[in-house]
């Protein structure tokens, strides 16, 4: 059967030919033949050059995405088997035979190449998480190579709403082989323990990508008093408190089971005496803060996601502004605040101009000491920006 052909507009082709992996619906020409979601397509120029090989699917603004820049090198179930054999491999040779192996991101999407599928690995238990119903269509031979590489107890898929809406597939959490993880799967980080639950938490139920941030954070929290705002599990509140010797913390988040989560993994670690957590979003907490006359010496501000589209960055920039000035008022004089933005679709550049106006507007000199991005697990594809989504700014207030 013949491959159906995809042919770019005029003047399209620039970001396929430098590899990245998206190709919008409005940069399309013209099809031959009649691909249906996940079938393979070879991408052409207007002029009929050869860019790569992808996979098509009709319901998404993403219209193809692709993987092979080779044309002798289609997508077969052997190019499928190594991405993910190459992506597992280069987790073994960040980690070595640390404990991190057995507690991270195994895959990253665009970062290994697999645009549309995240791996994360929580010992024993793998969690995959598609985004892209094309790519979820070779889940057969993805899940076969996972297990065969690392023999897991059992592997669980995990669906986000508004990314199926998307994509146009329904959701399919559940067990897609072996055993189903327990509810209160414990994790190892900097030598604390974390619940995770893996089928009903946040995202895929732990965020690996700030794992050094913690640390480079806590190492300069020595006796002083932290806020963490948006602090889900505790991680930047508890290895401030462990790995760090803060004095005390105060954490903030606005989902209730958040609070619960977090305050059980401080009585499991022995720091509930030295932390208070609060539920309350973000806005709410730092504006009543302010009218109290509350000071603290570090803060952490590591909102979700702002914008999750394009059309959504200028409010997003508005919110990180909001939230930082909020914040810098509420810093004592030589305080840090580190601040956090996993909007993808935002600029680093984009952030730290942010910072710059948060810094006016709250009347306060700012100084960036380090301008950090996620632990190397969640590695960066050159070709695709948005896989730098992770900005962690750490500042001094002189």
């Amino acid at each position: 059967m013949a491959v159906p052909t995809v042919w770019l507009r005029p003047h399209k082709a620039l970001p396929s030919i430098n590899r990245h992996p998206w190709v919008f619906a409005g940069s399309i020409g013209r099809i031959e033949g009649m691909p249906g979601p996940g079938d393979m397509v070879r991408l052409l120029t207007a002029d009929d050059e050869f860019i790569a090989w992808g996979l098509f699917n009709p319901n998404s603004a993403i219209r193809v995405r692709l993987y092979s820049w080779h044309e002798d090198c289609s997508l077969t179930d052997q190019f499928w088997a190594d991405s993910v054999t190459r992506a597992v491999t280069s987790r073994q040779r960040i980690f070595g035979d640390g404990p991190e192996l057995r507690v991270c991101r195994l895959i990253f999407s665009e970062g290994d190449g697999l645009s549309g599928l995240t791996v994360d690995r929580y010992g024993d238990y793998l969690l995959v998480q598609w985004t892209s119903l094309a790519l979820s269509q070779k889940e057969a031979v993805i899940v076969s190579t996972l297990r065969e590489l690392l023999q897991p107890l059992g592997i669980w898929r995990r669906t986000d709403t508004a990314v199926n809406n998307k994509e146009g597939f329904p959701p399919s959490e559940g067990l897609v082989i072996g055993s189903e993880p327990p509810s209160d799967l414990t994790v190892v980080e900097h030598g604390l323990n974390y619940r995770v639950d893996i089928r009903n938490g946040q995202k895929t139920g732990f965020y690996f990508d700030q794992r050094d941030n913690r640390m480079a954070v806590a190492k300069l929290c020595a006796g002083r008093r932290v806020l963490d705002v948006c602090t889900y599990s505790g991680g930047f509140a508890l290895t401030a408190l462990a790995r760090g010797g803060a004095g005390h913390v105060t954490a903030v988040d606005g989902s209730a089971s958040a609070i619960e989560l977090a305050t059980g993994n401080a009585t499991r670690n022995g720091l509930a005496d030295r932390t208070t957590f609060i539920k309350s979003d973000a806005w709410t907490y730092l504006e009543q803060a302010r009218e109290r006359g509350e000071r603290y010496d570090v803060i952490v501000l590591d909102p979700p996601k702002l914008a999750k589209a394009r059309n959504q960055i200028d409010g997003a920039l508005r919110g990180y502004h909001g939230l930082n000035t909020l914040a810098l008022g509420l810093l004592e004089p030589g305080g840090l605040l580190a601040t956090c933005s996993c909007s993808g679709l935002v600029t680093r550049d984009e952030f730290e101009g942010v910072l710059a106006d948060a810094a006016l507007s709250a009347d306060r000199p700012l100084q960036i000491i380090e301008s950090r991005g996620a632990a190397p697990d969640h590695p960066v594809s050159v070709h695709c920006p948005e896989s730098a989504y992770l900005k962690c700014v750490m500042c001094l207030t002189p």
